[in-house]
């Protein structure tokens, strides 16, 4: 008995549809849960008595979305996408309920763990089946959409948190999940396209092991360090010791594994290494950027508090929003090198717009603030940050649709799954880049500061200084210009540093030669449907 298989040429378009609708609204779910409790954080920290495990809240969830990305991305192709997808949205509600029924920090942490695992299954396993779905000339498009998508959930995760807390109760922001599920689920119970197992699937259990360690080493690292403890300490030398190891051993363990979680092979495929490389540039920017123009409106404009500050983030959603659907459109008959390599330098000049944004004038925090800009009102605020989505969204559909057009299709979610994890670890790894660049110039300019300082709570940790600011400035008035424009100048500086770090993806952008499909008819001199037939 021949069982057909199932694949975008022959997939019925209804299906198609609907489950498209289903993935967009499980990847809602699992990129607004990873940033919703930016603003609500805090209350929900003090509710359940748990201080001391606020840092912990995100970096369970992101701690856990990376280690199941790349396990994830290869079982669903091996088993499919479907049973990967279904078993991901089940793991992601079931750790939203028990979350909102907490009763203290501890088990908090641990259903925001539970919920990271679910959204590592959904965020690549969606990416890769538009792979599935769709023809090679329509992806970009799609992956198009679902960048917008990400775009929308990680934006407005802190504003719906936020919104919830205030006027209801923080538990909802996890019950929220359940309905949204409830449809994603109701939209893709439907048949997949799939791929025909003729043997039983072999789990490079040992890989995964090792890729776990060595990830968990990295995420710990670089959420923790800084905070939880010194960069230059015994726990972060016995963390990259670790790292080291697990990683020597997971490189050896993959190039003799039947079924590798991550083959070798990448290393052979040049757009998938370098489409990796870019989406790491790509987190670090996305994250470090949002968290700092976020810090710049709370604390320098002082107009704003972090609800209010977090409403602007929208003008870097509909940015990204807009960039994110037309270079999906126009990829086909562009190709994808003019965006990746416009992406990053627009993002240079959205930070670049937050660099020009300074303190007229300087007064203690409890007086009436006349701050402005360059002149201006915080319009330019709200520019900045469009621009910087704007940029964004160039960067990251034309990557996704390079990759899976240059993959087998038998390795599309290995292939997904590597370049969704570099994105998740740029993420994990962009605060901790901006801020260690903000802290690094702010211990400099404090130094001479110090004997002005009574109180002793300058600090050569902006983070530190940031929760001090508010009450110390009331109270030293003496100091608190010098102090205010010490950090303005450092948080100026990250921006600049920062930007010129992602100018780098412009660099790596150029290497990366993946042809469209459009672009291999015009050279063959056939037609896309005949280039999709082979």
């Amino acid at each position: 008995m021949t069982i057909e298989q199932i694949t975008y040429k022959n997939i019925d378009p209804s299906v198609r549809k609907s489950i498209m609708i289903g993935l967009c609204l499980a990847m809602l779910c699992a990129c607004f849960d990873g940033t919703i409790v930016g603003t609500c954080g805090t209350k929900i920290a003090n509710q359940l008595g748990g201080d001391g495990l606020f840092t912990w809240m995100v970096t369970a969830y992101l701690l856990c979305e990376c280690i199941t990305i790349p396990i994830a991305g290869k079982l669903s192709d091996l088993y499919g996408r479907k049973p990967l997808f279904l078993i991901g949205l089940f793991i992601f509600v079931g750790g939203s309920v028990v979350a909102g029924m907490s009763t203290n920090m501890e088990m908090l942490v641990i259903c925001r763990g539970v919920q990271g695992l679910g959204g590592g299954v959904l965020i690549p396993v969606a990416t890769a089946a538009i792979a599935d779905l769709y023809a090679p000339h329509v992806r970009a498009r799609m992956q198009g959409m679902l960048a917008m998508i990400f775009g929308v959930g990680s934006g407005v995760g802190p504003i719906i948190g936020g919104f919830i807390t205030e006027n209801i109760d923080w538990r909802w922001c996890f019950y929220i999940n359940v309905p949204i599920a409830i449809v994603a689920f109701i939209f893709t119970i439907r048949k997949f396209p799939s791929p025909v197992i003729v043997s039983k699937p072999v789990i490079d259990y040992r890989g995964i092991a090792l890729l776990t360690v060595f990830l968990t080493s990295l995420i710990i690292l670089f959420e923790c360090g800084g905070s939880e403890f010194e960069w230059a300490s015994v726990q972060t030398a016995a963390l990259i010791g670790v790292m080291l190891i697990a990683g020597l051993l997971f490189v050896l363990t993959e190039r003799k594994a039947k079924e590798p979680v991550l083959s070798p092979k990448l290393l052979k495929n040049r757009t998938v290494m370098a489409g990796a490389m870019y989406m790491m540039i790509f987190g670090i920017g996305m994250m470090g950027a949002m968290t700092f123009a976020g810090y710049f409106g709370t604390f320098i404009l002082f107009e704003l508090d972090t609800l209010r500050s977090s409403y602007y983030t929208l003008f870097l959603v509909g940015g990204m929003m807009i960039s994110s659907v037309i270079s999906g459109a126009l990829c086909e008959r562009t190709g994808y090198r003019p965006w990746l390599v416009i992406g990053p330098i627009v993002v240079f000049i959205g930070l670049y717009l937050f660099y020009m944004m300074n303190v007229d004038g300087v007064a203690p925090i409890a007086t009436e603030p006349y701050y402005t800009i360059i002149g201006k009102p915080i319009d330019l605020y709200c520019v900045a940050q469009a621009v910087l989505g704007l940029g964004l969204g160039c960067m990251m559909t034309p990557v996704m649709a390079a990759v899976q057009n240059s993959s087998e299709m038998h390795e599309i979610g290995m292939n997904t799954s590597a370049v969704n994890l570099l994105r998740s670890v740029g993420t994990a790894v962009g605060t901790a880049v901006f801020t260690m660049l903000i802290n690094a110039h702010y211990a400099e300019k404090v130094r001479e500061l110090v004997e002005m300082d009574p109180a002793g709570l300058i600090t050569d940790k902006a983070t530190e200084f940031v929760r001090a600011m508010i009450g110390y400035l009331t109270t030293l008035p003496n100091v608190s210009n010098e102090v205010l424009q010490a950090f303005v100048d450092s948080v100026h500086f990250g921006f600049i540093a920062g930007g010129c770090i992602i100018l780098l993806a412009s660099v790596i952008g150029l290497f990366i030669k993946a042809k469209t499909t459009t672009q291999l008819a015009r050279e063959r001199k056939e037609s896309v449907e005949e280039i999709e037939a082979e």
